[in-house]
């Protein structure tokens, strides 16, 4: 288009017209007046590939519609390195208008965000997140491997492109070194930096140019990250060699620059690496899913993709294959291994109607089964959703150290300008001292001291069947001393059964009252619940059902009220004493009444957990005492004590009771952990200052809890104890080596007692050490005798 008798370059016909426009209405001095140019747009195919992402359908994947209506995705990004790419997207995106959090994982390239869909498009976030420079891509499995392949590959030839021009460029500087002290012919030494001046150029405008183009999109919202400083210092140094170099005077750095460049690029390709592990936890588990399964129809069977999937389809398995979604056994039932899931080595046998999670593999046997949870609803997308949202979460301590790394860069720059004043009496060093300070300083290492170590230990964590909700949990799980532990589904199996029943009217048979009870308890999520509605399948119907916690459940049926639980909680109902608790010290007894009286008592046992015993025993061996917190009666609660060697069980306690033993317990500051079933206890486990919840996983989104065992054991809680002690020793050491490290490299750089190049690997070599010390997490802790044991005995 022709505008001011100049031609200028347009994208498309709509672009034409409408430059024509603008300049026959005479608004073109627009153009002159303007005083920053305009963000570039976003090319039209990507824009339009961000729209397709804003159908239902394609979000059905990666995005999470929470009960108010808003929207969680979570997203992979590239180009994310450190902790200064995470501040700018978070300062970025968060002052968007309908965007409600954004969180920011630079240990494993993640994005969260949380979008009100009356306010903004999930395309315009991923619009948002290209023009900054970091192109995003919604999380699917598979997905982050193939990134951080690309990112690998990326790196290297810039590392090699570095590498190569580094030992050509000191080749020669070694050669003018040496050349200053005994002698050489001018034309050799401006031929030496000459060539050198052409192998340093793609040195800086290929392998340095991720650290000008982050720069300049920091510029672009108005922050200064850390690729300001180093930018700053290759380009200073960079330009004023070029500049000696074709005008034959003044000293030239191009062996500095390659190595500034060489180590900057070494570092982050390390640092990826660890990222690429960090991410291969969660991915895993994505990965655990089929592209496509097997649908029954009206006319036979048809192989569909999983986002056609929906609950209340009816699927087959074939034998070795994963599960596509979660839903419940037909037919007979089978052998399920759940391994990567639980930790659990042996496949467990699921019977007809039994709950099966998607990604499991299915055994030997051809198996049928109703859909109840596909895509993103299943459990694992459930565990991968938490444990992202967990490692991107950023404990008081990383925050804090976030916010001393922002004020890094541009103290940074002010620094290096006063070094460069104060040496300016000799040219060259004041050079060297500036390029210098601005590349020594390490803020990055201070950022990622904390989150290397939490993704970490959280990975660890989920390959031992345990999901961390909350990483800021960790450091205080490492400085409990008390535990108390639920009895019912906690310390016991959570697979009761119904021992006895005792009537107590006449014209009532056993069947009936079974079946009043198992009505009652059948939409309830008790562990107690299973044992009756288990003994009654063909159960009577209940109206207006609802569990009190630490006292039972209560209903209408027809017109009489009905309640099932603590003989004091049912008897309340005909204002009279209950009938006096039958002798039985191993059982936990329930009583039935309505209206009229009581109806029948029922005797329900639990066995204990076979690993129980030698669990308390090592928590003992770790500083960490135990006690036991029931509802039940004293006898019965008196026995698993017993049972488990627990010198400490409080019986009969009502909910609120519960949190005054608690509160009692955490008096002087003392941290004290909650174990229970996730359901009855949630009051307890929001309490206390750290809580473990014994689920299967059907019910994560909903859990007050910290962490979750996923696997049907109490062994691995020493295990848990350790990891976090461990994770928050190397916490602390990767923090004070930072601050270490930051508070003697700027002073010497300052006084001029570091060179340039030194200063470059000083930098580098602090990033990596953080991220390796990280690493040692991945390593199993040290196990007890008795608790390998029980894994090895444990039945299948």
């Amino acid at each position: 288009v022709v505008i001011h008798g100049k031609v200028q370059p347009v994208c498309c016909v709509g672009c034409e017209m409408a430059a024509q426009w603008i300049d026959s209405a005479g608004l073109g001095a627009y153009y002159r007046w303007r005083t920053t140019p305009a963000v570039a747009p976003v090319e039209p195919t990507e824009q339009a590939r961000f729209i397709a992402y804003d159908r239902p359908q394609a979000q059905r994947s990666y995005v999470v519609t929470r009960p108010d209506g808003s929207l969680e995705a979570e997203l992979l990004v590239e180009n994310l390195n450190c902790a200064a790419c995470a501040w700018l997207i978070e300062g970025a995106l968060g002052n968007e208008p309908g965007v409600r959090g954004v969180q920011v994982n630079a240990a494993n390239a993640r994005v969260l965000l949380h979008l009100d869909p009356a306010q903004t498009r999930l395309s315009r976030m991923l619009e948002r997140l290209a023009a900054l420079g970091y192109p995003p891509h919604p999380q699917k499995a598979g997905q982050a491997s193939a990134l951080h392949v690309r990112e690998r590959r990326q790196a290297l030839k810039r590392l090699a492109v570095s590498g190569l021009g580094m030992m050509q460029a000191m080749t020669y500087a070694l050669s003018l070194y040496s050349g200053d002290f005994h002698g050489m012919d001018p034309t050799y030494a401006d031929f030496l930096k000459l060539i050198s001046l052409l192998i340093t150029t793609p040195v800086v405008f290929y392998a340095g140019a991720p650290f000008f183009q982050k720069a300049y999109r920091g510029l672009r919202v108005y922050r200064i990250g850390m690729d300001m400083p180093v930018s700053i210092a290759i380009g200073i140094a960079f330009i004023a060699s070029a500049r000696n170099t074709l005008i034959g005077t003044g000293p030239v750095y191009f062996d500095t620059v390659c190595m500034f460049i060489f180590f900057l690029t070494l570092a982050r390709f390390l640092q990826a690496a660890a990222r690429a592990r960090a991410g291969e936890s969660s991915d895993a588990l994505a990965r655990l899913l089929p592209d496509t399964c097997l649908r029954e129809t009206a006319d036979g069977v048809e192989t569909i993709t999983l986002q056609e999937l929906m609950p209340g389809n009816r699927v087959r398995v074939a034998p070795g294959s994963a599960l596509p979604a979660d839903g419940r056994v037909l037919d007979e039932g089978a052998w399920i291994d759940e391994s990567l899931l639980t930790g659990e080595s042996k496949p467990v046998y699921r019977a007809c109607g039994e709950q099966v999670i998607a990604g499991s593999m299915n055994g030997t046997a051809a198996l049928r089964m109703d859909v109840t949870a596909c895509n993103a609803d299943t459990t694992i997308s459930h565990i991968g959703r938490l444990l992202r949202k967990a490692q991107a979460e950023r404990p008081p301590d990383a925050a804090q150290a976030d916010r001393l790394a922002a004020l890094f860069a541009p103290t940074v720059l002010l620094l290096a300008a006063l070094c460069a004043w104060w040496w300016r009496a000799d040219p060259e060093q004041a050079m060297n001292v500036a390029l210098a300070v601005l590349v020594v300083t390490c803020p990055c290492a201070l950022s990622i001291a904390t989150p290397t170590a939490l993704v970490a230990a959280t990975a660890h964590l989920l390959g031992e069947g345990v999901v961390v909700l909350r990483t800021a949990a960790l450091e205080t799980l490492s400085d409990t001393r008390h535990a108390i532990f639920d009895k019912t589904g906690t310390l016991t199996r959570g697979k009761p059964q119904i021992t006895h029943v005792r009537l107590l009217r006449e014209h009532i048979t056993r069947e009936q009252a079974l079946a009043e009870a198992a009505a009652l308890e059948r939409t309830i999520r008790h562990p107690l619940a299973l044992a009756f509605t288990a003994a009654a399948p063909a159960a009577e119907t209940a109206d207006d059902v609802r569990l009190i916690a630490g006292e039972g459940v209560q209903g209408r049926m027809g017109h009489r009220r009905v309640r099932l639980g603590r003989a004091d909680f049912t008897a309340a109902l005909w204002q009279s004493t209950p009938p006096a608790t039958p002798e039985d010290a191993g059982s936990s007894w329930l009583l039935l009444g309505d209206d009229a009286g009581p109806l029948a008592w029922f005797a329900v046992s639990d066995p204990v957990r076979h690993d129980a015993r030698d669990t308390l025993a090592e928590l003992r061996r770790l500083g960490v005492e135990s006690q036991i917190a029931s509802g039940d009666a004293i006898r019965a609660v008196d026995a698993i004590a017993d049972a488990v060697g627990c010198d400490r069980a409080h019986a009969r306690l009502r909910p609120e009771e519960k949190l005054a033993l608690l509160e009692t317990l955490q008096t002087g500051g003392t941290r004290v952990l909650a174990v229970g079933d996730g359901v009855n206890d949630a009051p307890l486990l929001a309490q206390a200052d750290v809580s473990i919840a014994m689920s299967s996983g059907t019910a994560l989104a909903q859990t007050s809890a910290d962490l979750i065992l996923l696997q049907d054991r109490l062994s691995v809680l020493p295990d848990l104890i350790r990891t976090a002690r461990r994770s928050k020793r190397i916490i602390r050491q990767n923090l004070a080596w930072a601050l270490a490290y930051n508070a003697v490299a700027v002073p010497l750089a300052a006084a001029g007692l570091v060179t340039p190049w030194l200063a470059s690997l000083g930098m580098s070599i602090s990033s990596v050490l953080v991220v390796l010390n990280a690493q040692r997490l991945y390593r199993p802790t040290r196990r007890s005798v008795s608790a390998t044991s029980d894994m090895a005995t444990q039945p299948s």
